[in-house]
């Protein structure tokens, strides 16, 4: 894990003066102080790879499966901000930051943006990847027969010399610009940290263990890695901060071990749900971005 410490607010004990004198020196210890936290009021906008749907404990009757302990509620117990909002709700794609999304069982959720204000100096934002059918495109490349018997994802996606995956990514690109514009106007003062999407699997995959051919598991996350990039560029044209997940997740994806996964694959797990962040992998996303707000 990625030095989260740094960001955790514990006392300092130090030497605050050396006294000399016939008897010898003398070094007195300060009392444990606790910092003042460096932001007031965080808001977490996003979707389900920020609400943490499946991990407990979830909060009791929330349509938008959101944890706590998601990487936006511990980003806030790490920095000691006391006002908080989580907006983030499973299902959400950007048309849900601004008008009310039905969520699970029917219920209407305000829209996200609506949890801005201007004393707002925190913003983190998770969100894209329902935008350009980022699941759907995991469940179109599930094969659980070798080659030749299925559909290749890959193939399927590329027909006719036009990869479809990657004109929507590059056509959502300036979304991300006006989703900056948009949290500015509101909470002009807010820093504001864009976060990626996780590494789902890797280079080849691990067939059968999790049922994607090796040419479309590489085909998938050349997909997600294309969404992080255009929105790390996205967040460089804006002057934002953009927290990269790809590679310190890369040896924790959907092939991983039980014990050093942070991505779920298709396999129903305890605590988490299926191709999505478990419990470690928001643990890890809270430290990045903490590590992102101390540079």
């Amino acid at each position: 894990m990625p030095l989260p410490t740094s960001f955790r607010r514990s006392g300092i004990i130090a030497c605050a003066a050396v006294l000399f004198s016939t008897t010898g020196a003398a070094c007195a210890d300060t009392p444990e102080t606790t910092p003042a936290p460096a932001y007031d009021s965080y808001v977490a906008l996003g979707d389900s790879f920020t609400a943490g749907p499946g991990i407990p404990p979830q909060t009791e009757g929330d349509p938008c499966g959101r944890s706590g302990r998601n990487y936006p509620t511990l980003v806030a117990a790490d920095l000691g901000i006391e006002d908080f909002v989580d907006a983030s709700c499973s299902g959400a794609d950007t048309p849900d930051l601004s008008q009310p999304q039905i969520a699970f069982g029917g219920a209407a959720v305000p829209p996200q943006y609506d949890s801005l204000r201007p004393e707002t100096d925190l913003v983190s934002v998770g969100i894209g990847g329902n935008d350009i059918g980022l699941v759907q495109l995991a469940l179109g490349c599930v094969n659980f027969s070798p080659p030749p018997q299925g559909t290749s994802c890959a193939v399927t996606n590329t027909s006719g010399g036009i990869d479809r995956v990657d004109a929507a990514i590059d056509a959502f690109a300036p979304t991300y610009a006006a989703i900056v514009d948009e949290i500015r106007r509101r909470s002009p003062d807010a820093r504001i940290v864009l976060v990626g999407y996780p590494t789902g699997v890797r280079d080849g995959g691990c067939f059968p263990q999790q049922p994607i051919w090796p040419e479309d598991a590489t085909y998938l996350q050349s997909k997600i890695d294309r969404l992080n990039t255009v929105m790390r560029k996205q967040a460089e044209a804006s002057d934002v901060d953009y927290v990269d997940l790809q590679d310190s997740t890369r040896l924790h994806d959907a092939c991983a071990t039980s014990e050093t996964r942070w991505m779920e694959g298709l396999q129903l797990a305890p605590g988490s749900i299926p191709l999505h962040p478990n419990a470690a992998g928001h643990r890890n996303a809270a430290d990045r971005i903490a590590a992102e707000l101390d540079s």
